[in-house]
């Protein structure tokens, strides 16, 4: 055993194993240090992944490398895909989870990670010491005075004249020296000192955690475990900003005392698909039901009588809340007028009486919890493991990051997840799964991984945090997204698993895989564009769906294009098109790809066309240390802005709020023309 690591990871929660997993399968000694080894990845809240976006990121997880897709299909009980009624780019995947076996294969997946550790303590402190010249730590492995990429097998080095930035548009120049100090080390509270170059902070809600229920109050992360203290305060005395934020969680119910016959329940779907796209997991075959509950007048008013308790309404809890995922009683509040809410009943596992009701987060007095529960059609009999309860913690504005997610402040420092002032499991890892690649890469000296917001959610998720910052907890939906028609679920693996192998998370077996897929594709849009149809042979089934007939033969392309018509439905009606399909042994998955390709191409060219003209200002980079307030033709709020996030490009500042089309231009005649 030794105390000296490459990079430490402090966090055990879903953006924390993402980044030790990923920063220690590239080659990082790295240490994980959670305060509890058998809550690693918990989930502490909604025992689902996925959903609107959230099913796109996780998707895009998946195809960089990262675990939360391959570990959500060994432990999924129900698979739903969300808006199969829209489009193809408002598709969703989503998972009920068995959350103790979700935790449980986290565990085993970190312990059998080669080189990552585990230590079961509470980090206290940070420790620092003067910033080198460069971000890059000296290193035995890279050739002096050479920057490194990639030769043709994944993650391994070699000497280059010139970075692998200048080939790959996602592996951006890193940054110099991020300021006067540089991180080195992680003290705990068991008086354990460690030594490291890089230090990711996924400390979730536990940073001065406080739970609130009703007038009680506690110290915590979450029910059961203890809060983290020392670590905001060694970052605010170094100059870091904070702030305080809030959740909740709705009371947990035991399914013996629910009368399920009178519910309606919602099953998974009939051919469920799943997160991951290696062929190793495979979908679910038997799967649980959810089911639906309403609230009622009774219910409200129940549950307005502990408003003037609610800590939520009395000033005692300052932090601010989820906008998009409220407490019953601010739903109260915001919808006065309605009678009714939906709620979501759903199981927390396969082997467990636990259930968790979504939709019903609150922080009111128990006795109001239990009380209003009683009233809701199927809960007359209803017992209670917990009620819900609210949390406060602290959080730290992202616009003091890079889009590396490295601090401005401190050279070698990570943020990744709630600390960023997110929500959600799914946006915290896929902050940690950068987080861990990035440092990784620092260490070696390599330019961190970038991803822009016509490549991935990811891009949009980072880039939001980064340029925006956050007045709320952040979750990510499609319409942050500008080119949603780009960043499909299905497509994740087009767009990114190149990236991941290259970078050295994707294996030769899986990108081996990826490669069959894309030839499979090919294959079939040649096949479809090649292969002529007679009116005669195709009429009755144009028919059949309510599409017009034809009055010549046409590509089997164009008629793929029209609306009703599916690759599935036509093999009935064309032999040769099922027959070249099961001779070449073309996938479902394939299938789909193929036919969202075709169906969408001009919507897809279009978007390409659009962020191809937009990324020039992302090419268009702004000196580190310029001085934003000598530019009088700027506003002084763009100044103000501009000087506080300090962007890296004109495309970043151009998404700045307050900076205007009109102090865009300005600095393009300062960079760009």
């Amino acid at each position: 055993m030794t105390l000296d690591y490459d990079i430490i990871v402090i966090g055990g929660g879903h953006a924390g194993c993402e980044a030790a997993s990923a920063a220690a399968r590239l080659g990082s000694r790295t240490l994980l240090l959670t305060m509890d080894m058998a809550k690693l990845a918990a989930m502490s809240c909604n025992p689902a992944v996925g959903g609107v976006a959230k099913g796109q990121i996780v998707r895009e997880i998946d195809a960089l490398g990262g675990q939360m897709g391959r570990i959500t299909d060994l432990t999924t009980i129900q698979f739903r895909m969300l808006n199969r009624s829209k489009g193809a780019a408002m598709w969703s995947p989503r998972a009920q989870c068995d959350k103790t076996r979700f935790s449980e294969e986290w565990r085993r997946t970190l312990e059998n990670t080669w080189n990552l550790y585990i230590w079961q303590d509470a980090a206290t402190e940070l420790l620092f010491a003067p910033a080198p010249e460069t971000n890059a730590a000296p290193s035995d492995n890279l050739p002096d005075e050479t920057t490194t990429s990639f030769n043709s097998a994944p993650g391994t080095i070699s000497s280059a004249a010139e970075s692998d930035a200048d080939s790959d548009p996602t592996l951006r120049n890193a940054p110099s020296a991020a300021g006067k100090l540089a991180i080195r080390g992680v003290r705990t509270r068991m008086g354990v000192e460690f030594s490291c170059r890089k230090v990711i902070l996924t400390s979730g809600t536990f940073l001065r955690g406080v739970m609130h229920c009703g007038a009680s109050h506690a110290e915590g992360g979450r029910a059961g475990d203890a809060a983290s203290h020392g670590i905001t305060e060694s970052l605010r005395a170094i100059g870091f900003e904070t702030g305080r934020m809030k959740t909740g969680t709705p009371a947990r119910l035991d399914a013996r005392t629910i009368d399920f016959e009178i519910l309606e329940p919602q099953y998974g779907d009939e051919n469920p698909a799943k997160f991951s796209f290696s062929p190793e997991t495979k979908p679910i075959k038997e799967q649980l039901p959810c089911f639906l509950v309403y609230t009622s007048k009774e219910v409200h008013d129940i549950l307005r009588t502990g408003f003037d308790r609610s800590p939520l309404f009395n000033g005692t809890i300052c932090g601010i809340g989820p906008r998009y995922c409220p407490s019953i009683e601010d739903k109260l509040r915001t919808f006065a007028d309605k009678d009714q809410h939906q709620l979501f009943l759903e199981p927390e596992g396969s082997s467990t009486n636990e259930y968790y009701l979504n939709g019903f987060s609150s922080s009111l007095p128990w006795e109001v919890q239990w009380k209003a529960l009683h009233k809701i059609r199927g809960f007359e009999d209803l017992h209670i493991f917990r009620p819900g309860y609210a949390i406060e913690y602290d959080y730290f504005p992202p616009t003091q990051l890079h889009h590396s997610l490295e601090t401005k402040l401190v050279s070698g420092l990570y943020f990744a997840g709630q600390v960023n002032g997110t929500t959600g499991y799914e946006e915290a890892a896929a902050q940690g799964l950068i987080a861990g690649i990035n440092a990784h890469r620092a260490m070696k000296g390599e330019s961190p991984v970038v991803l822009k917001r016509d490549e991935a959610y990811i891009g949009v998720l980072i880039d939001d945090l980064v340029t925006k910052g956050v007045d709320e907890p952040y979750r990510m939906f499609t319409s942050r997204a500008e080119y949603r028609i780009l960043l499909r679920q299905d497509n994740a693996d087009i767009r990114l698993t190149p990236l991941g192998y290259k970078i050295g998370l994707i294996s030769q077996k899986q990108y081996d895989h990826f490669t069959k897929k894309n030839t499979l594709v090919e294959s079939l849009i040649s096949f479809a564009r090649e292969q002529s149809v007679k009116a005669a042979e195709i009429n009755d089934y144009l028919k059949s769906v309510d599409s017009e007939p034809l009055s010549q033969g046409r590509k089997l392309y164009d008629i793929l294009m029209r609306n009703n018509v599916t690759f599935d439905s036509l093999q009935n009606a064309l032999p040769k098109l099922r027959k070249f399909i099961a001779a070449n042994e073309i996938t479902p998955e394939a299938i789909e790809e193929t036919e969202i390709q075709i169906k969408y191409k001009g919507y897809i060219e279009r978007e390409k066309f659009i962020a191809e003209k937009l990324r020039r200002l992302e090419n268009i980079r702004i000196p580190e240390n310029f001085d934003f307030h000598s530019m009088n033709a700027l506003t002084i709020e763009a100044r103000q802005k501009l000087s506080r996030i300090r962007p890296e490009t004109i495309g970043q500042a151009s998404r700045i709020p307050g900076v205007s089309p009109a102090d865009v231009n300005v600095l393009l005649v300062k960079f760009g023309r």
